[in-house]
């Protein structure tokens, strides 16, 4: 059997690199309250590890609602399921050793080699190395310097008016520093921090952004990596997901083609399979995405792809919100795939409320048609909720 977990704290695992590591209140609050998430891509006859606790009586309401064929597993169960396949939002150190001690047997587990090496998969270094082999690509950009120490840190600032330093390993948003061509004192002293961390910093120019998006693919770990979908998501202006648009490939294609030409999206797509696949293809198994984003040059106004400025190597919420469009949302369907996080719980609560009363949920053979659906239970305790808010499209643009 597979079971899926959603541990959303792995990038500031995989960051730490200790078994021991203990994730911030704010990660384990995020992984209890959207515990159930996998039900949604989980393959069918597969569990979840989740509290019971509301999650169980959402799980029987979905399933009357939906085609799901999945069921609730909680951490004292674990021992039950020590043969089980774990299939985590994304592998570290800390999350082998919880498994390990929840009673999963130690072969089911991946080595520590094969962690370190994750890991090595995970670090910004190896999306720049992947940026490399996109170049020349026609109406494309990117540019990204690896700096291991400080004077380099300080001549890649200076050089441009605009710059972005990234620790090699971090969370969604986290881990970065803006700059705008002055090397501060506080600049110097992340730079000192993160080199002494993790031995060496990412600097890429800052571009003039005007959409963010992904490609998915998927690696069997048998030399093959395939071709997902695509992810139109959004960030906040610290770079933190939002949430994604539900909408077909062919829709992302047709708004592709407003900024560049089409052939330029495809050559990007087969390159980046190609050179996947040597670096991934037989050493992981599961998804991946490459984070990218249209920019606008601002000399001729023109359009370009960033083709490369992230690699997730783990499951994302581009593949989740993809494969719920997928197997849950009817033909003609449209809407907002949202991860939304409350300060206190009476305003989620609130907003909660609301939305049910507002856009009232319409389903039909098992899938989503209209309306306002939670994607976890929204409990007295939730300061996170994860849901979809999708309505009929209203142009001929959908193409199922």
């Amino acid at each position: 059997m597979k079971l899926y977990v959603f541990n959303p704290d792995t990038d500031m695992a995989l960051a730490n690199n200790e078994e021991n590591y203990i994730a911030p209140a704010s990660a384990r609050r995020m992984a209890q309250d959207l515990a159930l998430l996998p039900i949604w891509y989980a393959q069918p006859g597969s569990a979840v590890l989740a509290p019971s606790a509301y999650n169980a009586d959402y799980l029987q309401i979905m399933k009357r609602m939906f085609p799901l064929s999945v069921q609730l597993v909680t951490e004292p169960e674990l021992p039950d399921y020590a043969e089980s396949q774990i299939i985590p939002w994304g592998w570290n150190l800390a999350f082998r050793k919880r498994m390990l001690k929840g009673g999963i047997a130690k072969h089911k587990l991946p080595t520590l080699e094969e962690l370190k090496r994750l890991r090595a998969f995970s670090s910004r270094e190896l999306a720049m190395v992947v940026l490399d082999g996109l170049h020349g690509i026609e109406n494309c950009c990117g540019l990204a310097n690896y700096l291991n120490d400080i004077p380099a840190c300080q001549e890649f600032v200076e050089k441009y008016k605009r710059t972005v330093l990234k620790a090699p390993w971090s969370s969604s948003g986290k881990g970065l520093n803006w700059c705008r061509g002055i090397f501060t004192d506080s600049i110097v002293g992340w730079c000192q921090h993160v080199l002494d961390e993790q031995e060496g910093v990412i600097g890429q120019p800052v571009y003039n952004k005007v959409e963010d998006f992904a490609l998915e693919f998927y690696s069997d770990g048998r030399g093959r990596v395939l071709f997902t979908g695509y992810s139109l998501f959004l960030t906040n202006e610290k770079g933190a997901y939002l949430g994604n648009l539900l909408v077909t490939p062919e829709w992302v294609e047709n708004w592709i083609t407003e900024y560049v030409p089409l052939v330029t999206l495809v050559q990007v797509r087969e390159r980046l399979q190609e050179l996947l696949t040597v670096v991934f293809g037989e050493s992981y198994t599961g998804y991946l995405g490459v984070d990218m984003m249209i920019c606008r040059d601002e000399e001729t106004q023109s359009y370009r792809i960033h083709p490369c400025v992230e690699i997730n190597v783990r499951m994302n919420m581009g593949v989740a919100a993809h494969l719920f469009r997928e197997n849950f949302v009817a033909p003609g369907t449209v809407g907002n795939f949202n991860i939304d996080y409350y300060p206190t719980n009476d305003a989620l609560q609130e907003e909660h409320k609301q939305a049910m009363e507002q856009y009232p949920v319409v389903i039909e053979n098992g899938r989503l048609v209209s309306g306002y659906l939670p994607l976890v239970p929204v409990t007295p305790k939730s300061r996170y909720r994860a849901y979809v808010l999708c309505y009929k499209s209203r142009v001929n643009d959908t193409n199922d």
